[in-house]
């Protein structure tokens, strides 16, 4: 095959996806092989490709193709969520555009609709994926409501309500007026946002006297049923057992007593709304006071509002506050900071609301789930330091209200065949519920017509907790050969944004149903931010495209520079120029090979300094593999990838190509030619993880392949014992090398000019090196010498002293001068390090590695003074 002068990425994707999906290569059945196994954490089915699906989802890649290439049998369960809120958001809005709106058409016609959608715009994301490389199981696409997850979910109600940890409740729940729907607490999001508080004066009944309470909401005072004073609370004492009338709407209301107010906030009078705030309605339940509900589902007043009946709440808010002052109830305002409750999907503000809802009782069911992470260590939390937040969440865990009001989703399994507050039956299907409901009412005559089917459906995350189960059809059939194979998976790459509403539910659930964990390690990645630490998002329009991004740079180049500046847990601040970097990593490797395939091979004796540079760059290749599965081991997968962009950009490009490479226009010898493919071909293995589509192009341009010899399914390198004494030495080989480089750069020697060099081997540096050293730096010769040498210019490496002749090129007098002042500045540099040194204070109080710095400085500046010296005096 012939190879393209440039590395063209568009190229070159597409064919090697297409190639490995042609045979197979991602997809997983279970053999005798040790199993990895992966479950994405399901995107939206809403869901376009954005900065955060494309870090976790390339790490995901990382760890499969590096499974896979470790023999195991690798398999990556893709899938999508059906996200009840977003999806039946973007559904209504569309129907809208239509003209039809969601009220003027059936549950059946809405969710005909629904479907449609889903089948039209459900897969884009997935497709979107494999632009990036990532390399799923895709004959195993899930979807949360398809048939098989949907009866997991319907299956797993029925169990907890048949165990007693499912039940309905009239409870205050989060109400999003914008989706219509309850929320659970963990998906408000609480903002300080800058307020009023309102000063409003209650008249006391036969009375002329008045009392003056704050709120943050006038408009709830028509919901008001008490004002609550401390009964600790001197300036109220001659209140108690008398009753105030609520202004405009002149309901009497009783003034009770109770410590629950704080004396110091506002006046030290409370208004009592039991309907539209959670500890007033605790204050309702415990002095049995009326509760007034005046909003609407979608938070506009309803008729208890008055005249303000079917006004929006903010409008209400502004409306009621100028009638209240003009018909002087309102005393006073002040600015004031609340935190406000905002629904995480819609942004709308939270109303607490009383309702009927489905719970589940999780303070059995957490405690297995709070021993694996913070007890048994049977669940391993990447970084750690995210136990405590888990600890957090675990210990001080609420009922999950499990409900929610919306048409799209898993429908709850609840018939009601009478008007009693029991009267319903819990069934997987209306025919086993019809069968029930005789039974429970004991009439035999009731019909299909007289069951109604609870129009709830479930919480998204109800039907995500049972992933790792379900994608393996564990709860429908519990026996079945895939789950026993492949659960407990062994990764979970996810946000720590969902630790509590997904991974924590996880491990519940795992427990619950397959008594063990869900997976045994969990990697939470950072959230990806731009240059100025803001967080990526449509609204600020800082999250670039990120198809533009794979088409501009390559895939190989956006995940190199997603990773690279990707540490475990930390966000990631995105720079375009990363990406950049990436490309410019894979135009390195394209060429280097390209150098490769370019070298005439011959039947010739090896060079010494090929043999010395191939044994060095083995040892150094096991050194950074060992390196590397440490990363590994430790889930830093942005510090494997540095060490491999290093062996390959440095060790393996800048290094030993540089040793191997022929004269010019001569051949290379055979011997040599083999051992360099056989590393570039291990450190392809090394890439591939990271970079898929570069590694496989080039790997099948080294020579024919059939399919089984893909590089996807090759071998990853074994680690071997490295020979550090060697990679030592190399590393001083450098250093001589540098010194020799920068005195042909000082003096403008051109590298064609040959040199004669002269070494005083204090440091007995093995002699095998001077052929690499003598290929590097151009040199005619290599002598050793048992002391100084005159007249020539000279550095230090350690020990050892290098002298090379002075070329009649060279200004003797011009040099000298030089060295004198540089002589002049280190020596005043040498005299600053040692008053610091010699300064008791400073040597009492300063930290130890502050101190140990300043004495190598000294060191340094002692060893610098010494060789320039005699390099003065060489000089003459």
């Amino acid at each position: 095959m012939e190879i393209a002068s440039k590395y063209e990425p568009h190229q070159v994707e597409k064919r090697w996806y297409d190639y490995w999906m042609k045979h197979n290569y991602f997809h997983s059945t279970p053999d005798d092989r040790e199993p990895y196994t992966i479950v994405i954490p399901p995107p939206n089915v809403t869901g376009v490709l954005h900065m955060g699906h494309m870090l976790n989802n390339t790490i995901q890649d990382v760890l499969i193709r590096r499974a896979r290439l470790k023999g195991r049998n690798a398999c990556w369960v893709p899938g999508t969520d059906h996200a009840s809120i977003a999806t039946e958001a973007k559904v209504v809005a569309k129907l809208k555009e239509q003209g039809i709106h969601k009220n003027e058409i059936s549950r059946e016609e809405f969710l005909e609709h629904a479907w449609d959608w889903t089948h039209e715009y459900g897969g884009v994301i997935l497709e979107q994926l494999k632009k990036l490389g990532c390399s799923c199981d895709w004959d195993r696409t899930a979807f949360t409501m398809d048939k098989e997850r949907h009866d997991s979910v319907i299956k797993v109600f029925i169990d907890l309500f048949k165990k007693g940890l499912i039940y309905r409740g009239y409870r205050m729940v989060n109400w999003d007026p914008e989706a219509k729907t309850t929320l659970s607490d963990e998906e408000v999001i609480y903002e300080e946002k800058q307020g009023l508080l309102y000063y409003l004066e209650y008249s006391i009944e036969d009375s002329d006297e008045k009392v003056t309470i704050a709120t943050t909401r006038p408009e709830t005072i028509l919901g008001d049923t008490a004002v609550c004073i401390n009964p600790n609370d001197e300036r109220y004492a001659h209140l108690r057992g008398k009753k105030a009338i609520v202004p405009l709407c002149n309901r009497v209301i009783p003034i009770i007593e109770d410590e629950y107010v704080d004396i110091e906030f506002g006046t030290g009078c409370l208004k009592v709304t039991p309907a539209h705030d959670i500890n007033d309605k605790a204050l309702g339940e415990k002095h049995h006071l009326e509760t007034v509900d005046i909003f609407n589902d979608d938070a506009t007043l309803n008729s208890y509002g008055l005249h303000y009946e079917g006004k929006d709440r903010f409008v209400v808010r502004k409306e009621i506050a100028k009638e209240l002052e003009e018909k002087g109830f309102l005393v006073k305002t002040e600015q004031h900071l609340n935190k406000v409750g905002t629904s995480e999907r819609t942004k709308a503000v939270i109303e607490p609301r009383l309702s009927d809802q489905w719970f589940l009782k999780m303070e059995e069911l957490v405690k297995p789930a709070i021993r694996a992470v913070l007890e048994s260590d049977d669940i391993k939390f990447f970084p750690k330091r995210f136990d405590n937040t888990y600890r957090h969440w675990m210990e001080n865990i609420r009922d999950w209200n499990i409900s929610r009001q919306l048409w799209w989703g898993q429908r709850i399994p609840a018939y009601y065949f009478g008007d009693g507050q029991d009267d319903f039956v819990v069934a997987f299907d209306a025919e086993v519920a019809l069968d029930r409901a005789r039974e429970k009412s004991g009439n035999p005559n009731l019909t299909m017509a007289d069951l109604k089917q609870d129009e709830d459906v479930l919480d998204t995350w109800f039907s995500s907790w049972l992933w790792p189960i379900s994608v393996f059809n564990g709860i429908l059939d519990p026996e079945n050969e895939e789950v026993k194979y492949y659960y407990p998976t062994n990764d979970l790459v996810t946000g720590p944004d969902i630790l509590f509403f997904w991974v924590a539910r996880m491990i519940i659930a795992g427990y619950e149903y397959r008594d063990t964990r869900p997976f045994e390690n969990v990697y939470f990645t950072g959230l990806v931010r731009d240059k100025q630490r803001r967080k990526m998002s449509k609204s600020l329009g800082n999250s670039p495209d990120a198809l533009k991004l794979i088409e501009e740079y390559g895939a190989d180049g956006v995940r190199v520079g997603l990773l690279l500046s990707s540490a475990a847990g930390n966000d990631l601040m995105f720079d375009e120029d990363l990406c950049q970097q990436g490309k410019n990593f894979a135009n390195k490797i394209w060429n280097g090979f390209r150098l490769l395939k370019g070298w005439e091979v011959a039947d010739i004796p090896q060079p010494e300094a090929s043999k010395m540079g191939l044994e060095w760059y083995k040892a150094k290749f096991n050194q950074t593999l060992r390196e590397i599965e440490d990363h590994f081991g430790k889930y830093r997968i942005s510090d494997a990838l540095m060490a491999i962009y290093k062996l390959v950009w440095d060790d393996y490009s800048s290094w030993l190509l540089e040793i191997i490479k022929p004269a010019y226009q001569q051949p290379i010898d055979k011997k040599t030619f083999k051992a360099v493919i056989q590393i570039f071909e291990q450190n392809l293995k090394l890439l591939h993880p990271f970079m898929p589509f570069l590694t496989e192009e080039v790997w099948q341009h080294i020579s024919e392949r059939d399919p089984s010899q893909a590089l996807i399914i090759s071998k990853w390198p074994e680690a071997y014992t490295a020979d550090e004494d060697l990679i030592g030495q190399f590393d001083f080989v450098t250093e001589v090398v540098a010194g020799i480089r920068t005195i042909r750069k000082e003096k403008n020697i051109p590298m064609k000019e040959s040199l004669e060099l002269s070494v005083l081997n204090e440091e007995n540096l093995v002699r095998d090196w001077d052929s690499v050293i003598g290929k590097l730096t151009n040199l005619s010769s290599i002598s050793y010498v048992d002391k100084t040498v005159d007249g020539a210019l000279s550095f230090r490496v350690k020990s050892n002293e290098y002298f090379i002749p002075i070329s009649g090129a060279i200004d003797v007098e011009a040099e000298k001068a030089k060295i004198e002042d540089e002589l002049k500045y280190i020596k005043g540099f040498l005299t600053s390090v040692q008053k610091k040194l010699s300064n008791e204070r400073f040597v009492n109080n300063a930290p130890e590695q502050v101190i140990e710095m300043e004495r190598k400085k000294q060191a340094d500046a002692e060893a610098k003074i010494e060789t320039l010296e005699k390099s003065l005096a060489s000089l003459g």
